[in-house]
C-alpha cells in the first residue's frame, strides 16, 4: 500500500466487522495488530451503553479489554459464543487460514470453535494463492521438542512441505512461552501443497498441542486495502 497504510486498512476492516455486533451478544475477542483496532472500536461502543460479554484469546487481548471497561468472561463461564472477530496472517481463497503469529494459536483456536461465527479481519495483503509463506506456527510441549520437531518435520514433507523448523525466541534471545506455558516453533516452509492433509497430520502428533492451520473455522474474511472492503465467504448466519 501507498498513502493508504495497513494500519487504516486493519482499522477499516475492523469498523466493518463491528457492524456484526448486536447487543447482548458474547464475542470472541482476538489477538494481533487486526484484532487490537476492533477491540478498541468495540471499547467506544461500550462506553456508549453497548452491552455485551467478551472472552479474550489471549493475556494481551486480556489487558486491553480491561482498560477499556469492556465486559470479559471465560470461556469455560461461557462456552457458546455468537461470534468471534480475529485477525489472520494469511489467508485462501477458500478461506483456509494461517493463524500464531502473536502467540496464542491454541486460545484463538478454542474460542473461534466454540463460536457460532468466527469472522476474520485482515489488510489485503495477507491474501494469499498459496497459505506457507508466512511461516506456520505450531504449539508444542517442552518435554520432548527435538522429537516432536522430527515428527514434524517428517509429517510436513509426507505432504510435499519442506523447510527449516524454528523454536520461537523473544526479543532478548530466550524462548518464546505462550499464555498456555507451551514453546512455539515456526516452520518456514515457503509453501503448503496441502494444507488439509497437513492440518490432520500435525494433530495426530504427540506433542503437538495445536498448530496455527485453520481450516473450516472462518465463516468469511473482511478485507481491506487501498480499493475498499472485500468480503471472502458469507456475514451472515447461513451454514
Amino acid at each position: 500500500m501507498t498513502a493508504f497504510s495497513s494500519d487504516a486498512a486493519k482499522r477499516l476492516a475492523a469498523a466493518e466487522a463491528l457492524k456484526l455486533v448486536a447487543p447482548g451478544m458474547r464475542l470472541g475477542l482476538g489477538t494481533g495488530s487486526t484484532a487490537r483496532h476492533f477491540v478498541d472500536l468495540l471499547g467506544a461502543r461500550v462506553a456508549g451503553g453497548l452491552d455485551v460479554i467478551c472472552v479474550p484469546t489471549s493475556e494481551q487481548t486480556r489487558a486491553q479489554a480491561e482498560q477499556l471497561f469492556i465486559p470479559l468472561a471465560t470461556i469455560d463461564s461461557v462456552p457458546e459464543l455468537d461470534l468471534t472477530v480475529d485477525g489472520a496472517d494469511e489467508f485462501d481463497a477458500r478461506l483456509r487460514l494461517i493463524k500464531g503469529g502473536g502467540g496464542a494459536l491454541l486460545r484463538e483456536k478454542i474460542v473461534a470453535t466454540a463460536s457460532r461465527r468466527m469472522i476474520v479481519i485482515a489488510d489485503s495483503s495477507k491474501q494469499v494463492k498459496t497459505l506457507g509463506a508466512f511461516p506456520l506456527p505450531v504449539e508444542v510441549t517442552p518435554f520432548g521438542l527435538e522429537v516432536t520437531c522430527r515428527m514434524i518435520r517428517a509429517t510436513a514433507e509426507a505432504t510435499g512441505a519442506t523447510g527449516s523448523i524454528r523454536p520461537r525466541q523473544t526479543a532478548g534471545g530466550k524462548a518464546f512461552i505462550s499464555d498456555n506455558g507451551n514453546y512455539i516453533v515456526d516452520c518456514h516452509f515457503g509453501a503448503l501443497p496441502d494444507p488439509d492433509e497437513l492440518a490432520r497430520r500435525l494433530s495426530a502428533i504427540p506433542g503437538v498441542v495445536e498448530h496455527g492451520l485453520f481450516i473450516g473455522v472462518a465463516k468469511a474474511v473482511i478485507s481491506a486495502g487501498p480499493e475498499g472492503v472485500e468480503i471472502f465467504g458469507r456475514l451472515d448466519e447461513a451454514p
